[in-house]
């Protein structure tokens, strides 16, 4: 049985999922990559021109997302995305 340290008790549902997403440009046409843990807070912050690279590329729609079980996974398929063999698999599985 695991050792449970006081103040640490958990339980795995309790864990938060993180995501790899990718956005639509309405304005555009043009895809965002991304990751959060949170893809409706952070859509709307897009969307509200909070974040600097988007603002001026509103409104978005959410296209694509992955589910990941911690933020390194998440971020290092958003990675993936913006590399070249990411782009290859993005267009060949017809996701963007």
């Amino acid at each position: 049985m695991p050792k449970v340290y006081r103040g640490f008790e958990s339980n795995i549902n309790e864990y938060k999922m993180y995501y790899s997403y990718i956005l639509k440009s309405l304005k555009d046409e043009r895809y965002y990559y991304g990751s959060t843990n949170d893809v409706n807070k952070r859509l709307l912050k897009h969307n509200s021109g909070q974040v600097k690279s988007t603002k001026h590329r509103a409104p978005f729609v959410v296209h694509f997302v992955e589910e990941h079980l911690n933020r390194t996974l998440a971020f290092k398929r958003e990675l993936f995305y913006k590399s070249v063999d990411g782009y290859r698999y993005l267009k060949e599985n017809k996701i963007t």
